[in-house]
């Protein structure tokens, strides 16, 4: 498999973050960097999928262990 690139595209440089242990890259042509727009609808909330069981209100209020 080749990496059939073309030389003369611009490419991303690296950016090097004062006071950061991780460099960053500058962002490709064409793109969106701004989070907030990339999902515009509401997040819910992950639970149980599918039918309440008789005893799941026992075992979402029961604490596990700690060792």
């Amino acid at each position: 498999m080749t990496d059939q690139r073309d030389p003369d595209a611009p490419r991303q440089k690296v950016v090097r973050v004062v006071g950061s242990r991780r460099a960053r890259l500058t962002p490709v042509a064409g793109t969106d960097t701004d989070p907030e727009r990339v999902s515009k609808e509401p997040r819910r909330p992950k639970g149980p999928k599918g039918p309440k069981g008789p005893n799941d209100d026992q075992l979402m209020q029961d604490v596990p262990p700690h060792y």
